[in-house]
């Protein structure tokens, strides 16, 4: 009887915890959707990690990404690859459309790939930002990076290398010779690089075993689609030209106000573009400040140490934020040279148009209409007679009644006392003739 009270006990004990087992599976097992969708940049790299963060809070079963990019920035793909290693939540990378570049980069990185019927992947060289292949030692590191990613999954990473490389040679797959492999659905689960071709992600859901899963969708928010604008390497040159010129012509032409408004307002959207992206700390913003307050204090304490200073605290804040010294550089370069061209344009081609330039440029005219004369004009004098004070050799004094001139010659030697004749007045320069003998009894 006692046996039999333990054993009931027992039995209603069991049916606790499977009465509580689908409770348990359900908070565990809501999936998250992350898009991956235009070009591959430091801002992404931001509303990923944000992503992953949220998946991981709430103890999600699962995160897919939903892929769609012709690719993008290799350091910002690698920033991703390594969130998407470090995270203990299964990840799945669903190519809908495209996965080109650094997007397949990024689908490798996940432990399965599914893709639409119509996606592609592959078509991963890396480009310069003129949009050259890369040097050697930059490709030579990607395609090491593409294999790596391959292997991680067990994938083979010969297919991955004809991705980034176009003398590996696959012709099956290949379209022309010389070209780099991309990969339809078909062929992509044909050779390993994808573990099924579905229509949508509820047909992955339902082949995972997941459908009955919460589906949360993270969406990048307005600050987010904003900062990846502000960050992306294109946009930020521009950025950084229109603060410079902004500057410069606030420096050049006191008072105005509106270019330094632009400058400033410029400025300031690059800094908050990168520090909602994540890339930028405070440190970087007290910086920048500090730079500005040295280049204002230079107005009022003249002798250029603070103004040069400030100069230099502001480009090293500047480039404390870009996040990546190296292309942060350049486009601090490309922004120097930018407005300095744009200095030159306005002045040379606007500047008398323009009212702002009117206190570093003459706009008045200095013509006799404007009562700009640098010496008077005599026509009056032509044909009149006068003596030489000097030798003219061919320039000399004349006497013209009690006036000394001075005169020059026709080009031939005049002696002193002689008589000669004004022949022409060419503004302050006098033309003269010596008088023959016959011209003088006359």
């Amino acid at each position: 009887m006692k046996g039999m009270k333990i054993f009931t006990a027992f039995m209603l004990f069991v049916l606790v915890l499977l009465s509580l087992i689908p409770v348990l599976h359900a908070d565990n097992h809501s999936v998250y959707i992350i898009p991956v969708e235009a070009e591959v940049e430091r801002g992404l790299q931001a509303f990923i990690d944000r992503g992953i963060e949220e998946a991981e809070e709430a103890e999600a079963g699962a995160i897919i990404f939903e892929i769609d990019t012709p690719g993008g920035f290799v350091d910002a793909a690698d920033g991703i690859a390594r969130l998407l290693q470090e995270t203990s939540i299964p990840t799945i990378a669903f190519i809908n459309q495209d996965a080109l570049s650094a997007g397949v980069f990024l689908a490798l990185n996940a432990e399965e790939i599914y893709m639409h019927p119509s996606a592609r992947m592959g078509a991963a060289q890396v480009i310069d930002q003129s949009g050259n292949a890369a040097g050697d030692k930059a490709d030579s590191a990607w395609r090491s990076s593409m294999a790596n990613a391959a292997e991680s999954s067990d994938r083979d990473p010969q297919f991955a290398l004809a991705m980034s490389d176009a003398s590996v040679d696959l012709p099956e797959y290949r379209a022309g010779e010389g070209e780099l492999l991309t990969l339809r659905a078909g062929e992509a689960e044909q050779v390993g690089y994808s573990e099924g071709t579905v229509s949508s992600i509820e047909e992955l859901l339902e082949l995972k075993g997941l459908e009955d899963s919460e589906l949360v969708y993270v969406n990048e928010t307005f600050s987010e689609s904003l900062a990846r604008f502000l960050t992306n390497p294109v946009v930020v040159p521009i950025l950084l030209s229109i603060a410079m010129l902004g500057l410069l012509l606030e420096m050049f032409t006191p008072g105005i106000g509106v270019p330094a408004f632009i400058g400033f307002t410029s400025l300031l959207l690059f800094f908050y573009g990168h520090l909602v992206a994540g890339l930028a700390g405070f440190e970087s913003v007290i910086l920048l400040f500090l730079g500005l307050g040295l280049m204002i204090a230079e107005f009022f304490v003249p002798g250029g140490v603070l103004g040069f200073l400030g100069i230099a605290a502001v480009l090293g804040s500047i480039l404390l934020a870009g996040g990546d010294l190296q292309t942060t550089a350049v486009a601090v370069l490309i922004a120097m040279v930018a407005a300095t061209l744009g200095m030159v344009i306005l002045v040379k081609f606007f500047g008398k148009r323009l009212q702002l330039f009117k206190r570093i440029i003459l706009l008045d005219s200095t013509d006799t209409k404007s009562g700009y004369v640098s010496t008077a004009n005599r026509p009056e004098l032509i044909g009149q007679l006068a003596l030489t004070a000097t030798e003219l050799r061919p320039s000399g004094t004349i006497i013209f009644g009690d006036e000394r001139i001075d005169a020059v010659s026709e080009g031939r030697y005049i002696g002193r006392g002689k008589n000669v004749k004004i022949i022409k007045v060419e503004g302050s320069r006098i033309v003269v003739r010596e008088l023959e003998e016959k011209e003088e009894e006359e």
